[in-house]
């Protein structure tokens, strides 16, 4: 694979809301890994439970979304349904968060994955994500 950048491998999104920093693994129409570190400096860490905090859910889903986005490798893609989410651990600020797709499914413009964090090993978010054309 030659290119790493989420963004040259057709993440649409742009900062401050890209929360892939490196695509690791890409098998186009079928899977995708990839890595975000969040720093202690970002805003949401300073409400979102302070002074124990903890990378919010719903920014979780987010980034497993953006890794299934990549493994469709198709421009035009929205979050469409989140199936199920489970977030047994906590991810917390400078914590490398391995992020995993593997598509489960297809029909009619929907692209279903089970997705998958964790950190060190540990699951900190598991679930199914589906995808949709926009349009």
């Amino acid at each position: 694979m030659p290119t790493r950048d989420p963004i040259q491998l057709g993440l649409p999104h742009r900062e401050p809301f890209i929360f892939v920093d490196e695509v690791t693994e890409l098998t186009p129409g079928d899977s995708a890994r990839g890595r975000k570190t969040f720093p202690p400096e970002e805003a949401f860490f300073r409400g979102h439970f302070p002074g124990d905090p903890l990378v919010p859910g719903v920014i979780l889903t987010e980034a497993l979304a953006q890794i299934a986005g990549i493994a469709v490798a198709q421009p035009g893609l929205r979050l469409a349904a989140i199936r199920t989410m489970k977030f047994p651990r906590a991810a917390r600020p400078s914590q490398r968060i391995d992020l995993e797709a593997s598509k489960t499914g297809e029909a009619g413009g929907l692209f279903q994955f089970a997705v998958k964090a964790s950190v060190n090993g540990e699951t900190v978010a598991e679930g199914a994500v589906v995808l949709a054309k926009a349009g």
